[in-house]
């Protein structure tokens, strides 16, 4: 049976076990575990190199994500990291976001290309140009911040085609929106920080994949790099994964509705969010795209104007991350981005949707 999104992420949980055994999962805090005297190797020995309640978590999200297996990290860029410094080789090419997270590209330039990595930077509409002469292609959509969309099924082609590795971000579009693995990816990274854990209280990020072999070679690379999930932090993703359902329509109707009322106010210049008709990705994100979002893209006339919208606001949070239970905004240019001095980007929390429309529309007035 085809379950919906919400069920999904409840069953992803597990709601089996046995009689007098807890429904909700159970954190398990430990970094040793007893050892047998005859020294074969348990199943759980140090806490660096595994935890019951990663393997509960990961399998969620492996769920999720339709993927066979998946590994939790310390952070997005913990699970980024690792994935880059398995698949780039000296004298192999790699292509990354020229519009995406910056640190993705800074950590390329100044970790990677000093080993002999060719690092090559191409914006969303050039990717799959770059792409026909690369080993690796790491790939973020929707873009953040900008929103654009890339094709994953002509990027995958392409990939296929030369036998390179296509490394899909799915932060932004969460796997409730978006399931790269099936359009083609190789692999899967996100920041569980954003919407999937979403009550902006934790760091955690994953990879999750098909690849045996891969897989294992990351598992390797975080055993001995160690960039781990604290076992807490792995509890209260997955005690917040099964509202994930609940949370991500919310905010992706909320994100709708702004976006509606963005495109017609005389104080925005531009607004960009790839549910809207007419926005330049709408077409390519109806075709692989099951949900569009939560986070848009307003343009403003200049940096006042954007803390003016955050201090007249009754509603509105000035914060960096996206994907938490309130609506916040960021001035992306503070960050060194490459947008306008106005360039914001709003991710909707799960207020009623009426009311985060109209307290944005007044404090733009």
């Amino acid at each position: 049976m085809e379950y919906g999104d919400s069920t999904r992420s409840v069953n992803a949980v597990g709601i089996h076990g046995v009689p007098g055994s807890p429904v909700a999962p159970v954190p398990v805090p430990a970094s040793a575990y007893h050892l047998s005297g005859d020294e074969s190797e348990p199943l759980d020995t140090y806490g660096r190199s595994s935890n019951p309640t990663w393997r509960q978590l990961e399998s969620a999200l492996a769920e999720l994500e339709g993927a066979t297996s998946a590994l939790v990290f310390g952070s997005g860029m913990g699970a980024i990291s690792a994935v880059l410094r398995v698949l780039s080789r000296p004298h192999t090419t790699l292509v990354v976001p020229a519009d995406g997270y910056y640190q993705v590209r800074r950590y390329a330039v100044e970790y990677l290309a000093p080993l002999g990595v060719t690092v090559v930077e191409a914006g969303a509409a050039q990717m799959c140009e770059a792409a026909a002469h690369a080993d690796v292609v790491f790939a973020e959509t929707p873009v953040n911040p900008t929103l654009d969309v890339v094709d994953l099924h002509q990027l995958a082609t392409i990939c296929r085609g030369r036998g390179a590795t296509l490394v899909v971000d799915n932060t932004a579009a969460t796997p409730l929106g978006l399931q790269p693995l099936s359009l083609g990816a190789d692999l899967v990274v996100a920041s569980a920080t954003k919407a999937l854990s979403g009550h902006s209280d934790l760091l955690a990020g994953y990879v999750a994949g098909c690849h045996p072999e891969l897989m294992a070679a990351i598992e390797r690379d975080r055993l001995l790099a160690g960039p781990v999930l604290g076992a807490f932090e792995a509890w209260l993703a997955l005690r917040s994964l099964g509202s994930a359902g609940l949370r991500i329509d919310r905010q992706c109707r909320n994100a709708q509705a702004v976006a509606l009322m963005l495109r017609d106010h005389p104080a925005v210049r531009s607004v960009r969010y790839p549910g809207l008709p007419g926005d330049p990705s709408h077409a390519l994100a109806v075709e692989q795209m099951r949900r569009f979002g939560g986070l848009v893209a307003v343009e403003l006339a200049d940096a006042p104007a954007v803390h003016r919208l955050i201090e007249r606001s009754a509603l509105l949070v000035a914060a960096t991350s996206f994907g938490g239970i309130h609506t916040c905004v960021d001035r992306r240019a503070r960050w060194g981005d490459p947008v306008d001095e106005g360039f914001a980007r709003i991710s909707l929390g799960i207020e009623d949707t009426d009311d985060i429309v109209s307290d944005i529309e007044r404090a733009l007035t």
